[in-house]
């Protein structure tokens, strides 16, 4: 049994300019004390070509976190437009949030982003050269993805034979046939599932 649920992400400031940080409120809580660090991570997702251009915009470190409820406000800057490809920084991508324990990922929840111009003449007819200036991001806050990974909490190595340390890429993440969730909020699925919110 996972010893950490994390019980509901909130996404703050949004929709809002693509140039403004990315900031989710993250309520978790912990069955019984950890002696070890979570780490956190946003990640952005820069073309669904290639993980070469997904960014880690920010990591940070919990802990050591007492058995509880806790929360916390994540906020990671905008990702570096120069590592865009021009031809995928308008449209949807992908925005991650992971968590790890002892060098393990347990939990992965996973957004929609539209990114797009507000200004109807620039919808019409986009510049060949990005600006994001211009461009609003738009996190689809209904429908997160989360998935959930079996880890060895107990860093015992004798026991990781019942462990599985499964880490798809982002990429595989969100399949391009995942119907849209008509229920809000943050719904946690089965550990090791893969299925659509």
């Amino acid at each position: 049994m996972a010893k950490v649920q994390v019980l509901n992400v909130a996404v703050l400031d949004n929709p809002s300019p693509f140039g403004n940080p990315f900031q989710f409120e993250i309520t978790f809580e912990c069955m019984e004390d950890l002696p070890e660090d979570l780490e956190w991570k946003i990640i952005y997702v820069g073309s669904a070509e290639s993980e070469e251009y997904d960014q880690t915009l920010d990591s940070v470190l919990v802990g050591p976190v007492p058995a509880g409820r806790h929360m916390f406000v994540f906020q990671a800057d905008a990702p570096n437009t120069c590592l865009i490809p021009e031809s995928d920084a308008v449209g949807v991508t992908v925005v991650l949030i992971t968590c790890t324990y002892r060098g393990q990922e347990f939990i992965r929840v996973g957004y929609y982003v539209n990114n797009e111009y507000t200004d109807p003449e620039l919808r019409e007819n986009p510049p060949l050269k990005p600006d994001y200036t211009q461009l609003q991001r738009n996190i689809l806050a209904s429908n997160p993805r989360v998935t959930r990974f079996h880890i060895n909490w107990e860093g015992n190595m004798d026991r990781m034979e019942d462990v599985e340390n499964v880490d798809p890429a982002p990429h595989a993440m969100l399949p391009p046939n995942c119907a849209p969730s008509k229920s809000a909020g943050l719904s946690i699925l089965p550990e090791n599932s893969m299925d659509c919110m």
